[in-house]
């Protein structure tokens, strides 16, 4: 019988599954189960919590069943989206949709938690200023554009421990997810009181908190008649998704860097201690290793900025539209893209920025635009390493992953662009296996993270700068120019619109 752990991560877009052998780490079994998100209105973004519980039922079916003979699942790890407000009643329901890492309704709720408990002091106790994105300014929100709804809150739960709860009736989040929620002290890996007394929030309606390999939860007699797993298997903490996927890919300890592409792009580099950036330009959280923090650089709009597109041009084959782009010459024939579809986080805090094409011709056709796209996004997250280069922080490559990074054509783009070698590694799975490995440190598998990812993980390939990163410095000095000019016009729009 083959020992195996089972990683879940919560996307944006769906559940994935991945099955695991324990000890060598080799992939049995992936699948996905995909869900829908909302826009009710402009900036809004949400999804319903019990659309991820019926994706993650039958994604967990769907590995048990394509298994390879048979196995034991000793342990369950959960990776998840971030920040999202899963708000919940006294009996376990869900009181609302939730409201998403992506959603910018909550400007004025930043606001006032900034006058309740000041800018610096929210960058010297929880690591960064408080962020439309972030969890703390949604119940800020909900107190005042939702009441009632908020009287009804118990529990507040962010949405991979939704799913742990629906799974192990635990309530429970890890230190690496809760440092996004702007109410964790992340120094000291628990809850702020100072946050919460200064915000009128109740500590009683937020989980516990653990570390994200330490077993927090067991599978309930009910979950394991929906799933197939076995009552009792243990449940781990657990991670943030982009904690779990730079575990996945290798990067626990400090002296590495990892780049990931999903929806969202984000550069991430482990600290041995707390060390806030002190602009608030990068998020510091707490890392899903003991004792290990990171900061992290966030864009909004990636990879999604490139699913935007072809579902614009009726496109559907992302493999056809990166190899006609790769025909293009850098640059785009002029053509610069600002990938601002949500608002902005890296390089810039700006949630009314909105994104656009500039220097189009008649000559561009869709080839330039997705040149220009992968281009613009490449140019954001080259400013998040800049930053982290700033504070001391650097590597001699970059670890890069995600489902923008699985083109050979957009791996040549980063490499150029960010003028260093780029590593791609063995896991193509991401957070899922992230959150795997975890599981296997909690199943006493491998005694701790990093020992887990140095057994699991190994580089496949490495990708040096070529001949064209010259040009990618000169084109970036230009792209640099957008923000300065879309952010008061994107702002003027906004009021003009009444959007939000």
């Amino acid at each position: 019988m083959t020992t195996c752990v089972l990683g879940l991560d919560i996307g944006t877009s769906g559940t994935k599954a991945l099955l695991v052998e324990a000890h060598a780490g080799a992939v049995l079994a992936a699948t996905t189960e995909s869900y829908p998100s909302s826009m009710p209105r402009p900036l809004w973004s949400e999804q319903h919590p019990d659309d991820w519980w019926a994706a993650t039922v039958r994604a967990i079916r769907t590995v048990l069943d394509d298994a390879p003979g048979a196995i034991d699942v000793v342990a369950v790890g959960l990776a998840g989206q971030m920040h999202g407000l899963v708000a919940l009643d006294g009996d376990g329901a869900v009181i609302r949709p939730a409201i998403l890492w992506n959603d910018q309704r909550t400007g004025a709720a930043c606001d006032e938690i900034h006058a309740r408990v000041g800018r610096e002091r929210m960058l010297r106790l929880t690591g960064n200023p408080a962020l439309p994105g972030f969890t703390a300014p949604k119940l800020v929100w909900m107190r005042e554009h939702e009441p009632d709804a908020f009287a009804a809150i118990r529990h507040v739960l962010l949405p991979k421990d939704y799913v742990r709860f629906r799974l192990g009736d635990a309530l429970a989040s890890d230190v690496s997810d809760a440092s996004g929620t702007a109410m964790l002290d992340v120094a000291a890996r628990d809850w702020s009181d100072a946050v919460l007394d200064a915000l009128d929030l109740d500590r009683a309606r937020l989980p516990r908190v653990v570390e994200s390999s330490a077993v927090c939860a067991h599978v309930t007699t009910g979950a394991a008649a929906a799933t197939g797993l076995r009552a009792g298997t243990p449940i781990v903490g657990g991670a943030g998704d982009q904690a779990a996927q730079a575990v996945g890919v290798g990067v626990v300890d400090p002296g590495t860097i990892a780049a990931t592409i999903g929806t969202s792009g984000v550069v991430f580099a482990p600290s041995a201690s707390y060390r806030p950036d002190p602009t608030g330009g990068l998020h510091a959280f707490c890392h899903a290793a003991p004792e290990r923090w990171h900061l992290m650089g966030v864009m909004l709009s990636a990879g999604g900025s490139l699913r935007w597109l072809a579902e614009t041009l009726g496109r559907c084959d992302y493999d056809v539209m990166l190899d006609a782009a790769s025909t293009v010459r850098p640059g785009a024939e002029g053509a610069m893209f600002a990938p601002y579809l949500a608002g902005e986080r890296m390089p810039h805090v700006d949630p009314y920025v909105r994104g656009a094409f500039v220097g189009l011709t008649a000559r561009h056709g869709a080839a330039h635009l997705v040149r220009a796209v992968i281009e613009g996004v490449s140019f954001g997250l080259a400013a998040g390493l800049d930053r982290l280069g700033a504070l001391g922080i650097e590597a001699t490559a970059v670890r890069v992953s995600g489902g923008g990074a699985a083109h050979a054509s957009w791996r040549r783009v980063l490499a150029d662009v960010f003028d260093r070698p780029l590593v791609t590694v063995n896991s193509v799975h991401g957070a899922a296996f992230g959150a795997a490995l975890l599981a296997s440190v909690g199943a006493g598998v491998h005694t701790d993270v990093a020992t887990a990812a140095g057994a699991l993980v190994r580089v496949v390939e490495t990708i040096d700068p070529g001949p064209d990163a010259a040009r990618y410095r000169d084109l970036r000095a230009l792209h640099d120019e957008l923000y300065p000019l879309l952010a008061p016009l994107s702002r003027r729009l906004h009021e003009a619109t009444d959007a939000g």
